[in-house]
């Protein structure tokens, strides 16, 4: 465990821990550290290892405060004398309408002493289960306060306000298979393939899918939630008389463990020089829950880690530590770490061969997640395989009510579906949004950002948006600009609005508390801040200093801060400016763990413990809010990028990893952290390509935007201290390189359109990992540096090693693969690992047979360039001979897609036909038409690629093409294959509209 180990801690891991202590000034030294490399003396070495000696003992302490509290470890150590105290009464259970009600008896004492928890389980069409546990006695605000506080009594349960947008009708028609005095079986679902048994004592849920058992919720009798109790003050010592201390001192020596339960961090806990005063005393709440057969989990992000998560009780490449939910500000996070970092959905997916079920843990408090993994007794004269492997994963959450809600699969499709539905999908972005974003921190005048763009284009490199960070503001207050170096902001965004481009300015939720700032006088004099817990605004200090916080839970804060962005408010913005939200955790320089102390007030009078995950998410919404109009009459799709987020946070922007490390380890970490969050739900997703902190060689920056061209956040980005790294910047053969990498991504920006719609209509990741495509081949569940770009059929393994020229890349099937750029066909080799050439400006790309795909193959400098560019079509022909495959556009901009307005095709290859039709049904000449789809009729298919054309086309030179009532031919061009390329065919021009129906008739 390396915080047993503080002296063989790195520089990098140094500036790392220093983000869990609250000096102020050791925060300071970190950020103008910045780069570890600055730390060049043994003397300031010493004393870094020094500082993290003293910092790894607050982390341990951090570690264990609520979890140590948990009685459920007495079921580890007691073993079978463990006995479970909670029960169900039978004769206060009832089950109607889809809903099951009873009350949780909760043993306290030897005597008889209960606490009552009122239990509710839903069934829902959807085909989840919710299972809520709350404490009556709070409900009802049956306790006192400490400190003359003025939090809430209950138990925060408003996270559904901000999580949950549907999914939830109850399901009427589940029904009881089963009712006695021990238990209620029942079913619900499709076809009452599902069913939820309930025992009454010890309580515990085994939900079954085809009577089969899935998953159990206390399984293990670990549940816990830490009741109510007044604190009893102990009379103060007495003076002790001449002699009593060395009795003392004897009487503790022969003295057994001390009796009772440890109240030492109950009602107050000091740690870094902070004080949580914990006016509602003991409140965690804890479940085990354990998954039956499945021996990979994923899901939970974020965390620097594997796709498939590890075990967290040590062992052989396992964490010592269980993986941590704390939305922080992580400067330079380790990697391969079960730590905190920026954002958190509890979300864990558990898959085996054909079957994925899924559990969503609805809580916004800090919470920790145990992962260990179990073999099932197996009689050893059984024939067969060896005994399954069960997950078993403990849940503990410092505060909040007991809510998750269970999903049973069986795919991984059938989960992200109903966790779309539950929690909404990735919203649509604007078009310009998936293409190549150029950011550092800082550039530092309009002038700059006129040269940049204009290098770009004289070099030819494509690219949408540029960025601006925290330095364009006046003195770091927000809505203002530097009025020295950004003069003219206004004709800055001009300059870029003629070549395309587009602007994103940075604003964090953090207010400088100055005076004469029209921004922070307005926070304070409508009450829109966060407060202290004496219910004052809440100062604490970042980036300008002496700040306040926006309280986003506050519906008032969120209509005052949509105000703030009208383009007649903010001035020098216009209409292609968008937004950047960082430090949204929330980061406060001098708070405990950088962040704000728990038990500050929000809206509603709810602690930050409660809400603190939810913080960020509020945050991006309130700006996504502002951006939808800021003038009168206009609707359009906001861009907001966040730092901090939770389940839901997808339904208003794109997320990045946050602060990263030039390095090939950070590169190598970035894929499975943004597969992850493809498959938790969150699927726009990216990483700082180049690595935010230190410079790149020139091969690592080459790689990294080869991979980069595969994030669905595609941003370049770099510390204010590292040299500009700017593509144009690259010496050659790097340039051409990087510049490749670019246009690759511009040509498939259909295709990348096309899987953001998949996402946004069912909830699917737009990149996606062996064991989500291929959930039967075993081999791929634990494969994390390869992965699928949406149902195009393209495979993608990124170089993330240096020198490397080879690839090996994990077949998952027995289906035709291609070279993307030399269409040979790749040898069978279903469940195995093909080698392929990778030299340094080749990026290994496969396409899978069966397979079609658009692009726009004209090189444009921005997407708002290529809008009304002809489509390329690729068809790889499967081993059957057919091909399947859609395009979706719309205008990429407003919302008129919800209207109808938009063009979806389905292109099928089946025998000698080829043909276009809408995917969703429609008569597409019944469709009213606006000002996009008039421009869209000029549009048409210029070419279609048949990559595995049958040698029997070998001697065609025109096919035949229906559309729209009329024929004609087209010229096919038919290349042999060789051995530097496979065989492929060419028709075009085909000139038929891209809205239209079409059939290409090959034979």
């Amino acid at each position: 465990m390396w915080l047993d180990r503080p002296a063989e801690a790195t520089k990098s891991t140094f500036l790392i821990l220093l983000r869990i202590t609250s000096d102020s000034m050791i925060h300071f030294i970190s950020r103008i550290l910045g780069d570890p490399s600055r730390i060049q003396d043994a003397h300031t070495e010493q004393v870094v290892l020094e500082l993290v000696s003293s910092i790894v003992r607050i982390g341990r302490a951090l570690l264990i405060v609520f979890c140590r509290r948990d009685y459920a470890d007495k079921a580890v150590t007691q073993g079978s004398s463990w006995q479970a105290p909670y029960k169900i009464l039978p004769t206060e259970a009832s089950f109607k309408d889809g809903l099951f009600h009873a009350t949780i008896l909760k043993a306290i004492d030897d005597k008889g002493t209960t606490v009552e928890l009122p239990l509710t389980v839903s069934f829902h069409k959807s085909g989840t289960a919710r299972v809520t546990v709350d404490e009556k006695q709070r409900q009802e605000k049956n306790i006192e306060l400490r400190h003359n506080s003025q939090a809430r009594k209950e138990r925060y349960n408003e996270a559904e306000k901000w999580a949950i947008v549907g999914g939830t009708t109850v399901d009427v028609d589940a029904k009881i298979s089963h009712s006695g005095e021990a238990s209620i079986k029942i079913q619900y679902g499709p076809n009452s393939a599902f069913e939820a048994d309930i025992k009454y004592d010890p309580y515990s849920i085994e939900f079954k899918r085809d009577g089969s058992a899935q998953l159990k919720l206390n399984d293990r009798g670990l549940m816990n939630l830490e009741h109510w109790r007044p604190k009893v003050e102990k009379p103060p010592a007495e003076e002790k008389k001449e002699g009593e201390e060395n009795m003392e001192e004897k009487e503790e020596e022969s003295a057994a463990e001390p009796v009772g339960e440890d109240e030492s961090t109950w009602w107050d806990e000091a740690f870094g020089g902070n004080t949580d005063s914990k006016p509602r005393g003991p409140e965690s709440v804890a479940l085990d829950i354990t998954f039956f057969g499945y021996d990979h989990v994923y899901g939970i992000p974020e965390h620097a880690g594997p796709l498939s998560l590890k075990e967290t009780r040590g062992g052989d490449g396992a964490y010592t530590e269980p993986y941590r939910l704390y939305n922080s500000d992580v400067f330079e996070y380790i990697l391969d770490s079960p730590m905190t970092l920026y954002g958190a959905i509890p979300l864990m997916q558990a898959h085996r061969k054909d079957s994925t079920v899924a559990v969503f843990w609805l809580n916004a408090a800090e919470t920790w997640i145990d992962i260990t993994k179990a073999k099932e007794s197996k009689n050893p004269l059984a024939l067969g395989k060896g005994p399954k492997t069960n997950t078993q994963t403990h849940w503990i959450s410092e505060s909040g009510v007991m809510d998750l809600f269970v999903f049973l699969g069986p795919t991984p499709g059938d989960v992200n579906k109903a966790f779309g539905e539950l929690t909404g999908t990735t919203a649509m972005p604007q078009e310009f949004a998936i293409g190549y974003h150029q950011c550092r921190w800082n550039y530092v005048s309009d002038d700059d950002v006129r040269e940049v763009d204009r290098k770009m284009d004289r070099h030819q490199i494509p690219y949408d948006v540029i960025w601006l960070d925290i330095e364009y503001t006046e003195e770091k207050k927000y809505f203002t600009w530097d009025k020295d170096m950004f003069k003219d902001p206004l004709s800055m965004g001009q300059h870029l609005d003629a070549h395309g481009r587009k602007l994103v300015v940075i604003i964090d939720p953090h207010i400088k508390n100055s005076g004469g700032y029209p921004v922070i006088d307005e926070l304070k004099a409508n009450g829109l801040a966060v407060k202290n817990k004496e219910g004052k605004d809440f100062d604490g200090w970042c980036w300008p200093g002496s700040s306040m916080w926006v309280d986003c839970f506050n519906p008032s804060a969120i209509k005052w801060w949509k105000s703030l962005f009208k383009y007649d408010k903010f001035k020098g913005t216009m209409e292609n400016t968008w937004l950047w939200n960082d430090m949204n955790e929330p980061s406060v320089f001098n708070g405990p763990e950088v962040t704000m102390p728990k038990d500050n007030l929000h809206y509603g009078s709810w602690e930050h413990r409660d809400v603190h995950n939810i913080n960020g998410m509020t945050f991006h919404n309130a700006t996504y809010e502002a951006l939808l109009s800021r003038k009168k009459g206009e609707l359009r799709r906001p861009f907001v990028l966040t730092r901090s987020f939770y389940a839901g946070s997808q339904r208003v922007g794109a997320m990045w990893t946050g602060d990263n490390q030039a390095s090939w380890e950070h590169l190598g970490a970035a894929i499975p952290m943004i597969l992850n969050q493809g498959v938790s739900g969150f699927p726009f997703a990216g990483a700082d390509v180049g690595g935010f902190f230190g410079n790149p060689e020139a091969e690592l920056q080459s790689r990294w935007y080869q991979a980069g061209a595969f994030y669905p956040f595609f941003r370049g980005h770099a510390h204010i201290d590292a040299r500009r790294r700017e593509p144009y910047l690259l010496t050659e053969p790097y340039r051409t390189i990087v510049t490749s990498a670019l246009r690759l991504r511009y040509s498939l920006m259909p295709s990348w359109y096309t899987a953001f719609h998949q996402a946004h209509r069912d909830g699917s990741p737009i990149i996606r990992p062996m064991y989500w495509t291929h959930p039967s081949s075993e081999d791929g569940f634990g494969i994390d540096n390869q992965f699928f770009v949406g149902s195009t059929g393209i495979l993608v393994k990124p170089v993330i090693e240096k020198g490397k020229t080879t690839e090996d890349v994990y077949i998952p099937d027995g289906e035709a693969y291609y070279n993307y750029f030399t269409y040979q066909q790749l040898p069978t080799a279903k469940g195995k690992t093909l080698t392929i050439d990778a030299p340094i400006e080749s990026i290994p790309i496969l396409m899978r047979g069966g397979h079609i795909f658009p692009r726009r193959d004209i090189p444009r400098r921005s997407v708002q360039l290529m809008k009304f560019d002809d489509y390329t079509l690729v068809v790889a022909v499967s081993k059957d001979g057919t091909a399947e495959g859609q395009l979706y556009v719309d205008d990429g901009d407003s919302f008129d897609y919800q209207k109808g307005e938009y063009i979806h095709r389905t292109f099928k290859l089946a025998g000698s036909k080829l043909t276009s039709t809408d995917a969703d049904g429609r008569d597409t000449k019944s469709i009213k038409k606006g000002n996009w789809l008039k421009n869209m009729q000029d549009v048409a298919v210029d070419r279609i690629i048949i990559v595995g054309a049958p040698s029997s086309w070998a001697n065609k030179k025109e096919i035949q093409l229906e559309t729209e009532g009329r024929q004609s031919t087209v010229k096919l061009e038919y290349f042999k294959g060789d051995e530097n390329r496979g065989a492929f065919a060419v028709v075009g021009r085909v000139g038929a509209r891209i809205g239209a129906d079409w059939t290409i008739e090959f034979a």
